[in-house]
């Protein structure tokens, strides 16, 4: 399994999952579907799938002209999202195969929209298994919570997404890590390695390079929203639960000014 991702619009990724035995590929939001389809050119790719997270335009709103660039390519949205383009509806736990050694297991992670997928893929034994969250898990961050409540933030992220194997590479939907790193200072200015990775970051940029993937492991090191588990951040932010102290760091990061 190979991913490339794919710089879009100001700030968005999309990205190709690759099957490297069979050159079989999935495209995960392809707002600009021409680059998606140009660089699948340029490596030999044959398109077989889009996997959307959810319906905001930024994501989904490639879908039509890919379906017309590519004829019979499969659309992937989820059930309760009303996705542009959407030929094949999926639920919390429903699986996908791409070429010979690639799964796709679709997991619900609702909040920043009610039908928000994270695409969880795994290839060949062996290879660290990579997970596609859209708006609900950035580095460092989370989406806001237009559709959803803070308790689904708290499931989706630290249940569903918390669950995954420590390993598994991060791949979000947008380019917002130096701030959201920044941000997660505020909340824990003394955490080591939210200090480290934002030094990384830093140069990362000024490089013009990306910040993607993180993995489990580092979003709970340095996520603050993630680390809304734990006494001392709770502590931090004057609550007494996961979910109440997720809902105060958002509110937080809402009008945080940095």
């Amino acid at each position: 399994m190979k991913i490339l991702h794919v710089p879009c619009l100001e700030d968005n990724y999309s990205y190709l999952i690759i099957d490297e035995s069979t050159k079989e590929a999935a495209v995960v939001d392809p707002v600009e579907p021409e680059k998606l389809i140009n660089a699948a050119k340029e490596h030999g790719l044959n398109l077989k799938l889009v996997l959307t997270t959810h319906h905001h335009w930024d994501h989904a709103g490639g879908n039509e002209k890919i379906k017309e660039m590519v004829p019979g390519i499969k659309v992937y949205g989820g059930s309760l999202d009303n996705v542009k383009g959407c030929t094949n509806k999926v639920e919390n736990g429903d699986k996908v195969s791409l070429g010979a050694d690639v799964t796709i297991l679709a997991l619900h992670t609702p909040c920043h929209t009610k039908g928000h997928i994270s695409y969880y893929v795994t290839g060949k034994e062996g290879e660290d298994p990579a997970v596609f969250t859209g708006d609900t898990l950035f580095i460092a961050g989370c989406g806001k919570f237009f559709e959803g409540t803070a308790e689904q933030m708290y499931q989706s992220l630290c249940v569903t997404l918390g669950s995954l194997p420590k390993p598994a590479q991060v791949y979000c939907g947008h380019e917002y890590t130096v701030k959201n790193l920044q941000f997660a200072l505020t909340v824990e200015p003394d955490n080591v390695r939210v200090q480290e990775k934002l030094s990384w970051a830093q140069k990362q940029r000024k490089a013009g390079l990306p910040t993607i993937p993180s993995t489990i492991d580092e979003e709970m090191e340095t996520n603050p929203f993630m680390r809304a588990e734990l006494p001392d951040v709770q502590a931090k932010v004057g609550c007494h639960s996961p979910v109440e102290a997720l809902q105060k760091i958002r509110l937080m990061k809402d009008n945080w000014r940095g």
